[in-house]
């Protein structure tokens, strides 16, 4: 955790001191609405405070491939870029469990679920068609939980609050199409336990998770 801080704020540093911060967003090529679609890899860890070293058979994270959209809203102040933004993705990430060898991650039999991301982004211009951004915000991830009792199958989702941070690179296309490359950290400290049916949400309490994303987006801006 402490290294990934580091990372961002050096980001961050390195990107508000440039002397493309000197140059102006007016043009357009970086400002108004916009909508994207995503894919990029998706890795979740066990935390400092529930990382389990003592039992081989637990894996200490499940990764897969995160898709999915996002829309945002940018403008300029004064040579900065500020933004406000929204997404919601999926995941493949999930435990390799075949229900005989008790391999568990953290939360139990998990396969990850939805996600839903708002936040805010500032970054500045290293040439007239790229912008360095930083970014954070809030995100409540969802994990879907597996489990069996007396030969019976239960399913329920275990829904995870946290924050995110990130920086990345947004290269405009043209005026109105960008690419662009992001990290991003997310780390989820509360969840609560929503069983299929009638039975009662369950307050799963404080958690420890860590999540790792490089991600990949294609957008259109109006």
């Amino acid at each position: 955790m402490k290294k990934t801080v580091a990372i961002l704020a050096a980001t961050s540093v390195a990107a508000l001191s440039a002397p493309a911060m000197a140059q102006d967003a007016t043009d357009g090529t970086f400002t108004g609405p916009r909508v994207e679609a995503l894919v990029g890899y998706d890795v979740t860890k066990a935390g400092s405070d529930v990382d389990d070293d003592v039992n081989d058979n637990n894996d200490q994270s499940i990764d897969g491939v995160t898709y999915g959209v996002g829309v945002g809203y940018d403008f300029n102040a004064g040579g900065v870029v500020l933004g406000l933004e929204g997404e919601i993705t999926d995941s493949s990430a999930n435990v390799e469990f075949d229900g005989n060898d008790g391999e568990f991650f953290g939360l139990g039999d998990v396969h990850a679920g939805r996600d839903i991301y708002v936040g805010a982004r500032a970054g500045v211009l290293a040439n007239p068609d790229l912008l360095l951004y930083v970014k954070g915000g809030y995100s409540n991830a969802r994990y879907n939980l597996n489990s069996s009792y007396n030969g019976e199958e239960y399913r329920a989702k275990i829904d995870t609050d946290g924050f995110r941070l990130g920086a990345g690179a947004e290269y405009a296309l043209n005026t109105n199409t960008y690419a662009k490359i992001e990290y991003r950290y997310s780390n989820y400290s509360s969840a609560e336990l929503d069983y299929e049916g009638n039975a009662p949400d369950v307050d799963l309490g404080e958690i420890d998770l860590d999540r790792h994303q490089v991600m990949l987006g294609f957008g259109y801006r109006f």
